[in-house]
């Protein structure tokens, strides 16, 4: 048996210049880190060709003895099918995935959960891959496997796990951890809010019109994202000078340039109980992924943090408690002996406690 983990990220600076159409022109950076969120896959062995996955998260069971035959893309597994399909694994094998949170809540789960099935069936069939090469592995799949409009922050945050700044350009990607004093890091933590607006969304569509946007040369769209990215090596600038404050600010900044990207990024209740936040005493946040729904993260100094909680609450919102992961993708679990039978069923003995 094998468990792998993987986490999901919150990105606070730079997002969307990491969109091959933007940074192959005019070069991206961003600035996020990993939390504590994850995506687990298990796999189990089994004495034929067939793989069978089980989604938690889709209440979906399903069997595929012929894998080079399916079309991930029509699939509703078809991020692990399309993942399982480009390692070619020639065994057969059994897959439980279960995730910490919902999809679609602009975490980067999708990434997530493409870095989590390479790294799982990478190490059961014994290939090993670097951080480097399952992040870019992930992002083929998803772009050209899948056709999806992604940018690769997702897929790195996933993969390296900790507070980074990644930059994208024609020569590959560079990815630097932030060495930040670990006492700013955990007061950087405690001011830092996320609250589930209860509507899930995908970002395909807002992704595919910023993509289209930037191919089209539309100079509002291009402004904004070079706005975005200009604000990042400031941001860094304000961590490792442990001016927090200031990097609450930074965040305002930045989410006024992402509303820019595109109609779809905001929503007048997205705008209601972010502007409800700052009356409270929030000093800048933004909406996680592309936007759209999903969750609203929020920079709170700490004696203002009760006030925001209580309004966001009048409002529907719940908080989610969270902290930042510094492992990126990894096997918790890899025993081979694990007690398996010979029809590819787990062998477990249930006990009746009267």
């Amino acid at each position: 048996m094998i468990i792998a983990r993987t986490p999901v990220r919150v990105s606070f600076g730079g997002g969307g210049t990491d969109l091959p159409s933007f940074y192959l022109q005019y070069g991206g950076e961003v600035l996020s880190t990993s939390i504590n969120k994850y995506f687990y896959t298990v796999i189990t062995g089994r004495d034929d060709r067939m793989v069978q996955l089980i989604s938690s998260d889709f209440r979906v069971l399903e069997y595929y003895d012929q894998l080079d035959k399916v079309q991930p893309e029509e699939e509703e597994l078809g991020i692990p099918l399309a993942a399982i399909k480009h390692l070619s694994p020639q065994v057969g094998m059994n897959l439980f995935l279960a995730s910490e949170i919902p999809s679609g809540t602009g975490l980067g789960s999708s990434a997530c959960v493409c870095v989590n099935i390479l790294r799982a069936v990478s190490a059961y069939v014994e290939r090993n891959l670097t951080k480097h090469e399952l992040a870019e592995m992930a992002f083929n799949v998803a772009a050209d496997s899948l056709g999806l409009p992604v940018g690769k922050q997702d897929e790195y945050a996933s993969a390296f796990g900790g507070l980074n700044h990644i930059r994208f350009g024609k020569d590959g990607v560079d990815l630097a951890p932030v060495n930040v004093d670990e006492d700013i890091v955990r007061a950087l933590e405690e001011r830092l809010l996320l609250f589930f607006m209860g509507s899930s969304r995908q970002s395909t569509g807002i992704l595919s019109e910023q993509n289209h946007a930037i191919r089209q040369g539309d100079a509002k769209v291009i402004e904004a994202l070079q706005g975005v990215r200009s604000l990042v090596p400031l941001m860094m600038e304000a961590l490792l000078g442990g001016e927090l404050d200031e990097f609450g600010a930074l965040l305002h900044q930045a989410w006024a340039h992402k509303k820019r990207f595109s109609q779809q990024v905001s929503n007048p209740f997205i705008d209601q109980v972010y502007e409800l936040a700052r009356r409270n005493g929030a000093l800048g946040g933004k909406v996680t992924g592309a936007g759209g729904g999903g969750f609203l993260l929020l920079y709170v100094p700490p004696d203002s943090q009760e006030a925001v909680k209580q309004a966001l609450a009048s409002k529907g919102l719940k908080e989610m408690q969270f902290g930042f992961d510094f492992h990126g993708a990894r096997i918790v679990y890899d025993d081979p002996f694990f007690d398996s039978g010979q029809h590819g069923e787990l062998l477990w003995k249930f006990v009746r406690l009267d």
